[in-house]
């Protein structure tokens, strides 16, 4: 008899919500809560493909998210109300790096519905606490734009710390933009070093 791998999906349980990688089941809710929302994200977000919101785009998506998970490179996360299994944003630690880094990129939205309820903090905390203990990792970033005020203020709710201004980070609704940049550190050893 052969033996059979049981697969485990990972699931980071906060106060209101599950996050969990996404899966072929989520695609409606997506595509309606990305579309409903798509004036208040686009000022914020980088450009997207034509068929950004189309069901293979979001097939993907879904399998992205597998291999990246398994391989150790990305955690994409859906965010789901446990109160009636709506989705309501989505939360990713991306470029996990390993060896001497141990760091990784976080970056996030949520659907306009659910905004300013203290949902996105709830995530960011989940999600960094999972990454400092499960995964081992020493160093969160973030960066969001200038303007960007609610985004900035979960940041720092969260204990991440401004470290400056990155030049044409990223480009953002088809323009090059900077950014103002983030991190959480693992126990914030910031002016401390173990090296003697």
């Amino acid at each position: 008899m052969l033996g059979l791998r049981r697969v485990t999906r990972l699931r980071i349980e906060t106060q209101r919500m599950t996050l969990r990688l996404p899966d072929h089941g989520d695609f409606n809710d997506w595509a309606s809560l990305r579309d409903h929302s798509a004036d208040f994200l686009i000022p914020w977000e980088p450009s997207r493909s034509n068929d950004h919101l189309s069901r293979k785009s979001f097939t993907n998506r879904v399998y992205w998210a597998t291999r990246a998970e398994q391989q150790g490179t990305a955690l994409p996360l859906m965010m789901i109300r446990r109160a009636d299994d709506q989705l309501i944003g989505a939360i990713t630690l991306d470029n996990i790096r390993r060896g001497p880094v141990q760091a990784g990129t976080l970056g996030y939205w949520i659907g306009q519905p659910f905004a300013r309820q203290g949902f996105m903090r709830e995530a960011i905390l989940g999600v960094v606490h999972h990454a400092f203990t499960a995964l081992d990792l020493s160093r969160i970033e973030a960066a969001c734009l200038p303007e960007n005020a609610p985004s900035r203020g979960v940041l720092e709710k969260c204990g991440f710390k401004y470290e400056g201004v990155a030049q044409s980070y990223l480009q953002i609704n088809g323009r090059w933009r900077n950014h103002v940049l983030y991190a959480n550190l693992r126990g914030d050893r910031r002016g401390r070093t173990d090296v003697g």
